[in-house]
């Protein structure tokens, strides 16, 4: 991807851009050669999620045009918490945990950002230069740049104010503190842009305008759509309904099916938002809107793409390998790794353990809730609608063998198409 192309038009075709200020300026600056721009994570959790992948693959675009990306990592506005549209106080982490989270968010991120691409980023924390700063130069220096007034009349502000918990002189403060990022970076890093969720506009404007008034001149700053859960809330890091970018949270293979069992309203949506493919081409696509199996043939090419972002080769084959073995016709259980058995075991299908003991099949399905009772059971397995790793047996009172147990561990129960449960021999 060249710097000629116009990415901001490029970004606003695919929907990735909600809300921008100073255009102008952006892109009269991005005509004469590469911007620095930057994003912030609090490290809350360790572990992004979701939500953050249309602001990665953002920030990826940006890079394969050969502009400078920083990412910042908010060690100290963690310790503050954001109130951006949160209806009480946040839980803060003590410092111990937000030191490993900080540690593992720069792993996920590094990884993230060499696929595709070999040019580094940069990741700050900002507790390396909050920890420098008076606090009565701050207040008298830059806080007499915020308006009290300005900041109260907030949308979620007034929200917090009107509630119950109220709002803390902590969490009010967190403006000046984001505000404040976008100033230290245009002054170190020459920083012409941020970017950030649409939750996160309030605390954009607020560092455009403080660099606005000390330096006088103009930044930019844009926020992106958010990715809403299917009850309709942001995705965040609490919460159920929780798909993080961490293969030990959540599993390549379920990241992938995840993809796979959206809406059919979200395809295009999320084939724009969260890859890199070319725009002409997913506009082809839906214009075809091509079915397998009565399954638009675009959900495979999102599902293969995204999971090869976050999850690289390694994971979109195992994914793959797994989803052929579950659900194709053919007995494809033995391609099946010890660690795709660890992957369906850990959140890819329910599972149960149990003793190395004799222990019939219909036993198994009333203990894997695949069946009510041994009644119940007795005659779905009669009726040929039960599976032992992929072969079908018909023998109510069957008891399980070694050469069941793949691996010594692992034995895939399938009631119909697609009831499975994992038992786990111990």
């Amino acid at each position: 991807m060249s710097n000629n192309i116009n990415i901001i038009q490029e970004l606003k075709d695919r929907g990735i851009i909600k809300h921008i200020i100073n255009i102008d300026v952006l892109q009269e600056q991005i005509k004469h050669g590469s911007i620095s721009l930057y994003c912030g994570f609090d490290p809350t959790s360790d572990s992004l999620h979701l939500g953050h992948l249309v602001l990665l693959v953002c920030l990826k675009y940006f890079q394969l045009a050969g502009h400078k990306v920083i990412i910042v990592i908010g060690g100290a506005t963690s310790l503050i918490g954001d109130p951006s549209f949160k209806y009480h106080k946040r839980n803060i982490e003590n410092l111990g945990k937000i030191k490993l989270y900080i540690k593992k968010l720069k792993l996920q991120i590094y990884k993230f950002f060499k696929f595709n691409c070999s040019n580094n980023i940069t990741i700050l924390n900002n507790f390396s230069w909050f920890k420098k700063i008076n606090l009565i130069n701050f207040l008298k220096f830059i806080g007499k740049y915020f308006s009290i007034k300005n900041m109260i009349n907030k949308y979620f502000i007034k929200l917090r104010l009107n509630n119950s918990s109220g709002i803390t002189f902590t969490e009010f403060s967190y403006t000046l503190l984001q505000g404040y990022d976008f100033f230290y970076l245009n002054k170190q890093y020459n920083v012409i842009l941020q970017i950030g969720g649409s939750d996160q506009w309030n605390n954009i404007i607020a560092g455009v305008n403080l660099i606005k008034n000390i330096y006088h001149k103009s930044v930019a700053g844009f926020t992106l759509p958010l990715i809403l859960k299917s009850d309709g809330t942001k995705y965040s890091k609490t919460g159920c309904e929780i798909i993080w970018l961490d293969p030990k949270k959540t599993s390549p293979y379920k990241f992938y099916q995840f993809l796979i069992n959206i809406n059919d309203i979200y395809i295009y949506k999320y084939l724009k938002l969260f890859t890199l493919i070319n725009l002409k081409t997913i506009l082809f696509l839906e214009k075809r809107n091509i079915k397998i199996n009565n399954v638009p043939l675009a959900k495979y090419i999102l599902a293969k793409y995204a999971t090869l972002m976050v999850h690289g080769i390694p994971g979109l084959l195992s994914a793959k390998r797994i989803t052929n073995s579950l659900f194709k016709q053919k007995n494809k259980i033995n391609l099946l790794t010890i660690k795709d058995f660890e992957q369906l075991s850990q959140d890819g299908i329910p599972s149960i353990k149990v003793r190395n003991k004799l222990i019939n099949l219909q036993q198994v399905l009333v203990l894997a809730n695949l069946a009510k009772s041994y009644k119940d059971a007795r005659i779905i397995i009669e009726s040929n609608s039960v599976k032992i790793n992929n072969v079908k047996n018909n023998i109510p009172n069957y008891i399980f063998v070694e050469q069941d147990k793949l691996y010594n561990s692992y034995t895939l129960i399938c009631r119909g198409r697609k009831e499975f449960c994992l038992i786990i021999w111990i």
